[in-house]
C-alpha cells in the first residue's frame, strides 16, 4: 500500500499574508512545497493531502494544486478554530489555531492508509522522503507502531541566526523523548552548541538526531488524537494561546506505552527561508541540485 503525504499548510495565510511564502525560489521558479512534492513522488508515495484554512481555498487549487494534476492524486482538507468534538465550543476570544495535531485531525475522513506528516514551508531533501516511505511501505501489525525522521542537527542549522530544535534521545533505535532547545548554532570554532537556562554553552554531536516535524504514522494515530484533544480541551479550552502539538501526544503515548515512535536516520540537509538573509542561500542550494541533475528543468 502507498503511503499518504499529509502537508501542514494552514498557516500559510496568517503567517503570510495571503500565499506570499509560494516563493519561486528554485531556477524555475519552483516554491520550496514543489520540492516536497516531488520528492515523495519518486518515494513511492500515492497520495498527497493539504490541509489548509477556507479562506484561501480557492488561491490554493488554482495555484497549487493544478499544476500537480497527473503526476499524484490530491485532496484539500480544512482546520479552522471551531473544528471541535460534538459538545465542545470555541471561546469567544479564540484567535489562534489550536495547532499542529489539530490539523492532522482533520485528514481523519480522508487518510486510510500510512502516512508522513511535514510542514509545508520546509526543504527536507530527497534522502528524507526515501527513508519514510520504505518505513511506512512495511507491515504495520500493532496500534501505535510509528516512526519519525531524526535530522542530524549539524545539517539542520542556518548560518544566518540561531536556531530552535527538538532534540531526540532514543533507546534501541526508538524515540525516547524530545527536548526543545533555542539558540542552536554553529561557534567559531565550528561546533553546534545551544544555552542552557543560565547561559552556559553546551556542544552538540553534530550527528544527534533532532525533530523537524516529519513524522510517520499509522490510521490508529487519529483514535488516539481525538482522545487525547478532548483531555486537552477540558483543561486548556479557555487559555487563547493554548495548542495542541504533534510531539506533545507522541511525548504522552510513548510514556504510556501506547506507541513506540522508530527513530529514522537520514544524511539529508534541511533547509528553509528562516531568515530573510536564508533566501540566496537556498536559492543557490537549489540550483546547485538542479545543475547536479538531482531535479529536472521543469517538475511539474
Amino acid at each position: 500500500m502507498k503511503p499518504t503525504l499529509f502537508v501542514l499548510a494552514a498557516g500559510m495565510g496568517s503567517r503570510y499574508g495571503g500565499l506570499k511564502q509560494l516563493d519561486g525560489v528554485g531556477p524555475n521558479g519552483e516554491t520550496i512545497m514543489d520540492y516536497s512534492i516531488y520528492d515523495a513522488i519518486q518515494a513511492g508515495f500515492g497520495k498527497v493531502v493539504f490541509v489548509i484554512r477556507h479562506d484561501f481555498e480557492q488561491e490554493f487549487r488554482e495555484k497549487v494544486l493544478s499544476k500537480y494534476e497527473g503526476h499524484i492524486a490530491t485532496e484539500v482538507v480544512f482546520q479552522s478554530i471551531d473544528a471541535l468534538p460534538v459538545g465542545y465550543k470555541c471561546p469567544e476570544e479564540r484567535l489562534k489555531p489550536w495547532g499542529t495535531n489539530h490539523a492532522v485531525l482533520m485528514g481523519k475522513d480522508v487518510i486510510n492508509e500510512p502516512f508522513a506528516v511535514i510542514n509545508a514551508d520546509d526543504f527536507y531533501s530527497r534522502d528524507a522522503f526515501m527513508v519514510i516511505a520504505e518505513e511506512l511501505m512495511k507491515p504495520h501489525k500493532t496500534k501505535g507502531d510509528y516512526c519519525m525522521v531524526g535530522f542530524r542537527v549539524g545539517n539542520t542549522i542556518t548560518e544566518n541566526g540561531t536556531v530552535s530544535r527538538g532534540v531526540c534521545s532514543n533507546k534501541d533505535g526508538y524515540l525516547a523523548s524530545v527536548t526543545e532547545r533555542g539558540s542552536i548554532q554553529a561557534n567559531e570554532k565550528g561546533e553546534v552548541v545551544y544555552p542552557d537556562d543560565d547561559g552556559n554553552e553546551h556542544v552538540l554531536d553534530p550527528t544527534t538526531p533532532v525533530s523537524m516535524n516529519f513524522w510517520g504514522f499509522t490510521p490508529d494515530y487519529f483514535e488516539f488524537s481525538e482522545r487525547e484533544f478532548v483531555k486537552f480541551l477540558d483543561q486548556k479550552i479557555n487559555e487563547p494561546k493554548s495548542e495542541f502539538f504533534i510531539p506533545t501526544v507522541v511525548d504522552l503515548l510513548i510514556k504510556s506505552g501506547e506507541a513506540k515512535v522508530k527513530l529514522l536516520d537520514t544524511h539529508a540537509k534541511w533547509f528553509g527561508v528562516t531568515y530573510a538573509e536564508d533566501r540566496p542561500g537556498v536559492v543557490a542550494k537549489l540550483a546547485d541540485l538542479h545543475a547536479q541533475g538531482i531535479y529536472p528543468g521543469k517538475m511539474f
